[in-house]
């Protein structure tokens, strides 16, 4: 028998127990039929004012997702969403093959990661030149940057915006999101990129898309993007950029 709500798909979302944005932008871009229930990757220590602090909270994560895996499943859902996107950039194009398949060997079931989900989106747009807005500081930035140019992609411009803490990404105002997007747009920039999901920047690179006349892409909406085709869900949603709208 199909979920009463969840009836065309049921999405298990894993995140940082910190993250206060993936679920509501997630929320926001649900079709009828599909929904989503929230496992948190426990974060005792939030603290990310500098590479040390960084690489700590990434140590947190690694020990606590198998449990929230295990916890999230209990559900019964019929496919994973990585609501983090930091570890899914972690050891390049391999690191993130290495990532899923783990997390598809301790569930038995397919998963969207953020990585994963911008690659596809940038082959869809045919583009090579890109700029990309992190959260993170340089040793997160350093992975993103790894992953991307691994996946034969140049890396024009990154702002890294060197968030002090876990909870205080989703601080970020749209102005300063605005910012950074118009300081990674350089003339020969053909996408800019958005990683970081405690960002919340769905609807603002839709707007983005509109005056630069470029893909923008929030790591947010590339991954639920993902997260539907895989299951054969091909809605067009309107207000969360070109993927969701047109793809």
């Amino acid at each position: 028998m199909p979920d009463v709500l969840g009836y065309r798909a049921k999405f298990g979302v894993l995140g940082p127990s910190t993250n206060t944005v993936v679920e509501p932008e997630f929320y926001m871009m649900s079709p009828p039929g599909v929904t989503c229930h929230y496992g948190r990757i426990y974060i005792r220590d939030q603290r990310l004012g500098n590479d040390e602090q960084f690489e700590h909270l990434l140590v947190q994560i690694r020990e606590a997702i198998e449990q929230t895996v295990r916890e999230v499943m209990t559900c019964e859902p019929d496919y994973l969403v990585m609501g983090m996107s930091a570890e899914t950039f972690w050891g390049g194009k391999e690191g993130n093959e290495e990532f899923t398949r783990k997390i598809e060997r301790w569930s038995e079931r397919k998963v969207s990661t953020g990585a994963d989900a911008c690659r596809r989106a940038l082959e869809l747009f045919g583009v090579r030149r890109i700029g990309v807005i992190t959260p993170y500081q340089p040793v997160g930035d350093a992975q993103v940057r790894r992953f991307f140019t691994e996946c034969g992609y140049d890396i024009v411009a990154l702002e890294g915006l060197k968030c002090p803490s876990a909870v205080a990404i989703a601080h970020v105002t749209e102005d300063r999101l605005r910012q950074a997007i118009l300081e990674v747009n350089k003339p020969d920039t053909e996408a800019i990129v958005q990683v970081g999901t405690n960002l919340s920047m769905v609807r603002l690179a839709d707007e983005a898309e509109r005056w630069l006349k470029k893909p923008v892409i929030a790591i947010n909406a590339a991954t639920f993007w993902h997260a539907l085709r895989a299951n054969g869900i091909m809605d067009q949603l309107r207000g969360f950029g070109t993927l969701l709208r047109e793809y």
